[in-house]
């Protein structure tokens, strides 16, 4: 299997599942008991938020873990709006977010608030000045994703986070893709929510995170016992947890060689593509992109009939956003850079990892030539 679909999720770095693999057996203990061996485990836990923490120069009181980041993208979004409620209904994302944001938003409008989209060019990216026009005394939010996990492009945060400070408006930022790949600096870009997966930087599935910035108050997730300073209820996923902090402390060591990886292997299979399918087009923005996203709309062949061929030969790749798999409606990010609806169900998203090798890509751009060329 040559695996091209990293933004989707990611294989569980061995030393990840060996962290692991003690608290799904021996080590299974309740962390809320009062026993010795079961505060041994909640020690654990603390370790691993602090460890987490440090990563992102926090305050280990301000992650709360989650099952993933579509819950804390949701919760972001109910804080945000409790926390700011007397001050209005109006809030500013983007028309690139996962659905994750966009479907909250939604249910924030049935609710009576009032949603407005920032302008975006062909690249993807955010226009700021744009975006500051529409602010206006009753925003309350500003939620823009870091990078979009479609076409990779790395939105300007920092300038956006600083100008949500200077108004006094919340700021919360989608970081699943980019949490592990790219440095993230709260203070810097002026976050006050962020969100994160484990499993899109070689954790487990089902475990996330949220940044909530110290002195926010805001609704609690699940109502129950105190865990997770009573915020969210239930009992702890300690392998999860655990895991991730493992897989933090991983990308942590590994972040800037991967980074450079990737972008060399990326950049020689954009090129390649280039020089053997004519008619063939790369999307998003060519000087702020993940460095392992390559999103590409092809002459000829919908993205459907290229994934069953792709797989055929061993290839695994996407259309897009994993979580919208399945959907008839073509990719609303690749709408909202003004791609037409025709050459979006061309485009095909391919994710690399630690895994790829030059050989894989080399491999793949010979098979989709023999697709569409027919060579």
């Amino acid at each position: 299997m040559i695996y091209l679909d990293h933004a989707a999720t990611t294989k569980p770095d061995p030393e990840v599942t060996k962290t692991m693999l003690p608290f799904l057996g021996e080590q299974f203990l309740n962390p809320s008991a009062f026993y010795q061996p079961a505060v041994r485990v909640r020690v654990k836990i603390d370790d691993a938020r602090r460890e987490i923490a440090d990563f992102i120069h926090a305050d280990p009181r301000a992650i709360f873990f989650t099952s993933g980041g579509t819950e804390a993208d949701n919760w972001a979004l109910r804080i945000a709006v409790t926390a700011m409620a007397g001050k209005g209904r109006h809030i500013i994302s983007s028309p690139v977010e996962h659905p994750a944001v966009r479907n909250s938003l939604q249910y924030l409008r049935k609710l009576g608030f009032e949603i407005s989209l920032a302008e975006i060019n062909r690249e993807g990216l955010v226009d700021v000045d744009r975006l500051k026009d529409m602010i206006r005394e009753d925003t309350i939010l500003i939620s823009v994703m870091h990078a979009n996990n479609e076409i990779g492009t790395i939105e300007p945060i920092e300038e956006i986070g600083k100008l949500a400070a200077d108004r006094g408006i919340l700021f919360h930022t989608d970081a699943v893709q980019t949490f592990g790949h790219i440095p993230i600096d709260l203070r810097k870009c002026h976050i006050d929510l962020l969100s994160a997966s484990a499993h899109k930087l070689y954790g487990p599935k089902g475990m996330g995170l949220l940044y909530v910035r110290p002195g926010l108050d805001g609704e609690k997730l699940l109502y129950g016992g105190g865990q997770e300073r009573g915020m969210r209820a239930g009992t702890e996923n300690v392998p999860g947890i655990l895991g991730f902090a493992r897989a933090v402390r991983l990308a942590e060591e590994r972040m800037d060689q991967d980074s450079v990886r990737e972008m060399k292997l990326r950049d020689a299979f954009e090129k390649k593509l280039l020089e053997e399918i004519p008619g063939v087009r790369i999307n998003g923005c060519r000087q702020s992109r993940l460095p392992g996203i390559a999103s590409v709309t092809f002459p000829e062949f919908d993205a459907e009939t290229l994934l069953v061929l792709l797989d055929q030969k061993g290839i695994c790749a996407s259309a897009g956003s994993a979580c919208s798999a399945g959907a008839r409606t073509p990719s609303h990010v690749l709408a909202a850079c003004g791609i037409p609806t025709e050459e979006s169900r061309r485009t095909l998203r391919f994710s690399l990892g630690r895994e790829t090798k030059e050989e894989d890509l080399n491999y793949t751009v010979k098979v989709l030539r023999s697709i569409i060329v027919g060579e």
